[in-house]
């Protein structure tokens, strides 16, 4: 079969001495039909005749990235590949991912149709935060999921006010604060009560974490708005999460701006993809009928 792709790259999840056998199973499967390069999260990769290379280089030359692991492994991976408009595709070696949606049990048969170019492809936005202060180099990341806004100390509320295009929405005194993609709306958010986004939405929401004001709810606003989050209290500090994979510490005279990121990135599914079905299985929706 001629491939649609001529290299594929194999993001694998830490953890990995539990599922050798899989990963060198995918690894020979994609090896029939592509060039394959492999990027090991876990630094002690156990499979010494399999060339590890850097994330950058896997991104710099694949024009399709597999991520083998879970929904953690992909937004990684997604992270990695920002502005480089490579397609990510999901292959969840535990339970149905919300994005890592292909099941390992059944992978060949869908990696064969994703080969031979019959797929579903799906844009996803990211989010950046940009922090600001006086005397801090300004400093940015991106997210697929959230950035959260949470005290800096293991327990302990903290006061913030949150804006929108320079708009006050409200001060809070709260664990902190979510700010999440349609995407991220089925992760955290979702545990603090915020409401479930299609991924086709251009959507922000913004979550209280245990809000003080039990009248506070979660707000959805659209995602060209910018959001700029500020800590009330003087000589407060907090921590700025980005996808719980990358942390920052702010003080009370900084300011986080939270916009949608201009590039996407694109996400393959099996043509058989239904977004309403992951959430019936993971949220166990319609179990008593």
């Amino acid at each position: 079969m001629q491939s649609t792709f001529k290299t594929i790259g194999l993001v694998v999840r830490q953890d990995t001495h539990s599922h050798l056998d899989t990963i060198r199973l995918v690894i020979n499967a994609l090896g029939k039909h592509a060039n394959v390069l492999v990027h090991a999260l876990d630094a002690d990769f156990p499979i010494a005749e399999i060339e590890i290379v850097s994330m950058t280089r896997l991104a710099d030359q694949c024009d399709l990235v597999i991520s083998l692991g879970g929904d953690g492994t992909l937004l990684t991976a997604a992270r990695a590949l920002v502005d480089k408009k490579t397609p990510l595709l999901g292959i969840n070696l535990g339970r149905l991912g919300f994005l890592a949606d292909v099941s390992v049990n059944d992978f060949e048969q869908h990696l064969l149709a994703v080969i031979a170019g019959k797929f579903i492809i799906e844009n996803r936005f990211f989010i950046e935060g940009k922090i600001e202060g006086p005397g801090r180099s300004s400093s940015s990341s991106i997210a697929v999921n959230d950035i959260i806004l949470h005290s800096h100390q293991s327990l302990g509320m903290i006061g913030y006010e949150v804006y929108s295009n320079g708009q006050l929405i409200h001060k809070q005194r709260a664990d902190g604060v979510i700010v999440s993609t349609p995407t991220g709306s089925t992760a955290y958010a979702l545990s603090g009560g915020g409401p479930i986004m299609h991924p086709s939405l251009e959507t922000l929401v913004i979550v209280p974490i245990c809000p003080h004001t039990l009248s506070n709810r979660p707000i959805v606003l659209p995602a060209t708005q910018e959001i700029e989050i500020r800590l009330c209290e003087v000589e407060s500090a907090a921590q700025v999460n980005y996808d719980g994979q990358s942390t920052v510490i702010i003080s009370s005279e900084d300011r986080v701006r939270i916009r949608r990121y201009p590039q996407p990135f694109i996400l393959l599914h099996p043509e058989d993809y239904d977004y309403f079905e992951i959430l019936r299985a993971k949220l166990y929706w319609s179990t008593n009928y």
